[in-house]
């Protein structure tokens, strides 16, 4: 028989990836028992609190409250077969210790998923409960003692071990570890899928048998037979013999968007009705298999590639949709080379999966966005393990190395600084989470505390009460902005004009208060990290006005026949 704990840990899959995926570096030399553990212990109480939770809102018993819950989750990746297996095994359990007025807390230690190591402190994310910790824990055990889940180890253990799990384990591991598309045929890094890194991060093929086809390329003899470049403008005008390609497109200077970017610059993203009780329904998971297969991102929606219409309400477009506005030669023409934990000091694990030939290729835009893992980490001291400037300048020059001996030439490479973080805390500090909204119980501080103690926080030195460490590491990514714009004044290539650019959040907060809103409305609200939707629209707007005004020949010309584009091809076959 396969351990319990395989099958509870299957059931809070999207927090722990949630976590994994967000908090921790792409690759830790040290990965500790603790750092893992504390995976697990998050997602224990966060699915605990949705039950208890859904069992107030809706005045029901625990009972109902979990086959609720499972009742809301689609059958895709098995999610719902593996919450009422869930339910089945644990329930009983959850039930008593609920039912006793205990927190989630409280069942996650007693079930042994959270555990307090010797020496360590005790995490927790609710305030303690009013009776001694001890006392509390030994009369939750008596509780559950003739329990039989509790003869397993806790011990950690892959959930893709499941057998029904590790096809889709498999997929999404190559997808993360090669950030590159899954399903792609003729092996030329684009993709007719939409997730596993497909064309959600970079242009959708228009023929995936064929290498040769693929967005960003140079039309192949004008695509008088078929559109090698999926813009969708191919054949010869019946008027006059001339390919429509070259009539519309010769001479407009088409290019390309790529992004070398973070969980930030993927658009990380964990919706907050997905754990609000009060907001949960059939309709609130319904893209959880798509966000779970792009790694908890939604690059479709990012500042920078992002294709779909803003579900904010704004009508400030993503870069790529502005560069196919201003030139609809570049529809399709977009890359997302972005990872969650990417920093200066990973990319070279991932940059291969950039698309460009130098040779056949249209020249690119890129936009270099490392703004948060040099200086962000997990760690109880996190100070020793951010980037040092020295490391940067080293890292930044070999990832300019490769991108010379890689882009077209005419391209350009964008070096964007790391914000001042303090914001994060200055604004969300003494405001409830989700999960504490309902209870008035849980603010972001005592959030980013319980991630702190767990060691698994994506940024314990800016979500942080330790006013001189937030200091610290503002300082040091001012010092690593200073860098990089060291790098754009002084190193010059071949291939391509370099430039740099400030993140400067607090020009965004101010234009967001500008249009009647509040600065804490721009930060991901599950997370208390990630810049949402929102400011990642204004960031886009912020930087396209900054090249139109500074550098106006990196946007390239408007295109005079993107009307006539439109008559004849419509929308270009869409994305």
């Amino acid at each position: 028989m396969k351990s319990p704990r395989k099958v509870l840990t299957v059931a809070p899959l999207i927090f722990l990836l949630t976590v994994h995926t967000s908090a921790s570096p792409a690759y830790d030399d040290q990965p500790s028992t603790r750092h893992s553990n504390g995976h697990v212990c998050i997602g224990c109480v966060l699915v605990v609190s949705m039950i208890e939770q859904l069992a107030q809102v809706h005045n029901s018993t625990v009972q109902t409250s979990m086959e609720r819950l499972c009742s809301y989750l689609p059958e895709k990746l098995f999610l719902k077969t593996t919450c009422y297996v869930v339910v089945r095994m644990f329930g009983p359990d959850i039930i008593k210790l609920l039912e006793a007025k205990l927190n989630a807390d409280v069942v996650c230690h007693t079930l042994e998923f959270c555990k307090q190591d010797p020496g360590q402190p005790l995490c927790h994310l609710y305030p303690l409960p009013k009776e001694a910790w001890k006392f509390t824990l030994t009369k939750a055990r008596q509780i559950v003692k003739k329990s039989p889940t509790l003869i397993y180890s806790r011990s950690d253990s892959d959930i893709c071990s499941l057998p029904f799990l590790a096809k889709i384990c498999q997929k999404i591991k190559l997808a993360i570890e090669n950030s590159l598309p899954f399903k792609d045929t003729d092996s030329d890094k684009y993709s007719v899928f939409p997730t596993l890194r497909g064309y959600h991060w970079r242009g959708r093929d228009c023929n995936d048998n064929d290498k040769m086809v693929y967005p960003g390329r140079r039309p192949d003899s004008w695509d008088v037979h078929q559109d090698s470049n999926c813009n969708g403008i191919w054949g010869v005008d019946p008027k006059d013999g001339i390919p429509y390609e070259k009539k519309f497109c010769e001479g407009s200077q088409p290019r390309g968007i790529i992004l070398l970017g973070d969980s930030a610059g993927a658009h990380f993203h964990i919706p907050p009705e997905w754990i609000t009780a009060s907001q949960m329904s059939l309709k609130s998971f319904f893209n959880l298999p798509a966000a779970l297969t792009d790694e908890l991102n939604w690059p479709q929606l990012s500042g920078a590639t992002g294709f779909l219409s803003s579900t904010s309400g704004l009508k400030e477009n993503s870069i790529y949709l502005r560069l196919r506005k201003r030139n609809r030669c570049n529809h399709r023409d977009y890359q997302n080379i972005s990872r969650n934990g990417a920093s200066s000091q990973n990319l070279e694990s991932f940059i291969e999966s950039l698309s460009r030939n130098q040779l056949l290729d249209h020249p690119a835009i890129v936009i270099y966005a490392m703004i948060g893992n040099d200086v962000c980490n997990g760690k109880t001291n996190p100070v020793p393990a951010m980037t040092t400037p020295e490391k940067l300048f080293s890292k930044v020059m070999q990832t300019l190395q490769y991108l010379d001996s890689h882009l077209p030439n005419g391209s350009h490479v964008i070096l964007f600084g790391l914000p001042d973080g303090t914001f994060l805390w200055d604004n969300l500090h003494n405001r409830y989470h989700p999960l504490g909204q309902l209870n008035k119980d849980v603010t972001y501080e005592h959030f980013y505390s319980f991630l702190n103690c767990l060691q698994v926080s994506p940024c314990h030195g800016w979500m942080s009460s330790n006013q001189t460490l937030r200091t610290l590491t503002s300082e040091r990514a001012e010092q690593l902005s200073n860098t990089l714009k060291r790098i754009a004044t002084s190193q010059k290539f071949a291939n391509f004009n370099l430039f740099y650019m400030d993140f400067d959040f607090r020009e965004i907060m101010e234009e967001w208060r500008k249009r009647g809103g509040q600065p804490w409305q721009l930060i991901e609200p599950v997370d208390g990290f990630h810049p949402n939707e929102v400011a990642l629209q204004l960031l886009a707007d912020g930087f396209w006005k900054k090249a139109q005004l500074q550098w106006p020949q990196v946007l390239g010309k408007e295109n005079p026949f993107n009307h006539q584009i439109e008559q004849v091809f419509g929308d270009q076959g869409g994305h």
